[in-house]
């Protein structure tokens, strides 16, 4: 055998020893999918002896309301009726569990294919949100002390590496403007994504973590800011991601059913904190119910108020995500004269969007023209086939949806 063939051959090798748990799980399974739990290891997080219960409201108002497809047209639905029930588009839209909970009663609970109310699935990008929280009740509890330290604080791993990662902050991290080279897309098996999600030691993975630009510089989603986000708490904790999140939330909270969060592999077991809680809809609203109370559950402050404001206040300068959270914008006007006319708009009586978070800027297409950005008064946890934890402080309500594919995010602006 050549030198070539032999270079070639120890190539291979390398790339099969190196990739083989990745390349298997992901030829066996293929494309994630909502059930991709029961591939991977797991901590297991339990319910509490008491249990809370929404109360049961009145459900006729939804189940038979009529929906106008000009009004969700924006969803790939390949519905043709000219009009259908609630009850007939999810079941059409790949959705699995559709809740909907104002002023603490449910007006609409259904299941589909087979699900119910206790059966779990993946969660996928809403784990972010999850996260995020968790990562404030770590300052709570004096385990994480400013959301301005940088990570190496909590992540010793990565110091003496690039000097960039002492100035990487928690902030930074939430906000998704880290400036790592990683590239976000589970379609190649070899891509950033499709090695966290299917690989094994997230720790071996970030060791090698490089950067495109300087932290803060500016907003790229990528899910590796909540995998270090994650095991910052679980290292700053000292313990598993999925025992913290039942200590603090579930027990408290009086979830319904217990969940899991899957891992990276049975050696290392590290939470996959960016994607991968596995729970019910019903417990998620719950989830909900803090927010919409702003941490406080039933006369206890399970999350600091201060937390849950700053979380829940868009961010402009990344189009209204913040904290892991997502907050859709519209175009309110645009085509102002200049900023003093803007701000006479946005200040008149009349304007009944004055109330919503802003921000105001000079419109890069017409050199004199400056636009209004508000933000609809809902926030979001959003996962990748259109998982859905939806609140609405203004109106007192919680939507859940879980399901298969579909942006539900504009849907649930009908409500």
């Amino acid at each position: 055998m050549n030198m070539t063939r032999k270079l070639i051959l120890f190539v291979v090798i390398l790339i099969i020893n190196q990739s083989c748990t990745l390349i298997y799980r992901e030829a066996r399974y293929g494309q994630p999918n909502i059930d991709a739990y029961k591939i991977f290891p797991y901590d297991t997080i339990k319910t509490g002896e008491t249990i809370f219960h929404f109360n049961e409201g009145n459900k006729a108002i939804l189940n038979e309301a009529i929906l106008n497809p000009e009004e969700i047209k924006h969803i790939n639905t390949n519905i043709h009726d000219s009009l259908f029930t609630l009850d007939y588009f999810l079941m059409k839209t790949g959705t699995t569990a559709f809740i909907v909970i104002r002023n603490d009663s449910i007006l609409f609970e259904k299941y589909y294919s087979g699900y119910n109310r206790s059966k779990i699935s993946t969660v996928f990008s809403v784990s972010k949100s999850i996260t995020s929280l968790l990562v404030g009740l770590a300052i709570d509890d004096g385990y994480i002390s400013s959301v301005q330290d940088p990570i190496t604080k909590y992540i010793s791993e990565l110091k003496g590496r690039d000097p960039k990662f002492e100035h990487l902050t928690i902030e930074q991290l939430l906000n998704m403007r880290s400036g790592l080279k990683f590239k976000e897309s589970y379609a190649n098996p070899f891509s950033d994504m499709a090695r966290y999600y299917y690989g094994v030691s997230q720790m071996r993975k970030i060791s090698k973590l490089k950067f495109e630009t300087e932290p803060g510089e500016k907003f790229n989603y990528q899910s590796v800011n909540t995998a270090l986000l994650g095991i910052a708490v679980e290292k700053a904790s000292g313990v598993p991601l999925a025992r913290y999140l039942e200590e603090k939330i579930w027990i408290p909270l009086g979830m319904e059913n217990g969940a899991t969060w899957s891992l990276d592999d049975k050696r290392h077991r590290v939470a996959k904190a960016y994607g991968g809680l596995n729970t019910s809809v019903i417990d998620l609203a719950k989830i909900g119910r803090l927010y919409l109370h702003n941490g406080n559950w039933n006369g206890k402050q399970i999350l600091s108020e201060e937390w849950v404001k700053k979380s829940t206040m868009p961010n402009a300068l990344s189009n209204g995500y913040q904290y892991q959270w997502i907050f859709v914008p519209s175009i309110f006007e645009k085509n102002y004269p200049d900023s003093a006319s803007a701000m006479r708009a946005w200040n008149n009586p009349t304007n009944k969007y004055s109330k919503y978070p802003h921000r105001m800027w000079k419109d890069a297409s017409h050199e004199t023209s400056w636009a209004i950005l508000y933000f609809y008064p809902y926030f979001f946890a959003y996962g990748i086939f259109g998982q859905t934890l939806a609140i609405c402080t203004e109106k007192n309500l919680i939507i859940v949806r879980l399901g298969k594919g579909g942006d539900f995010k504009s849907f649930i602006y009908i409500y």
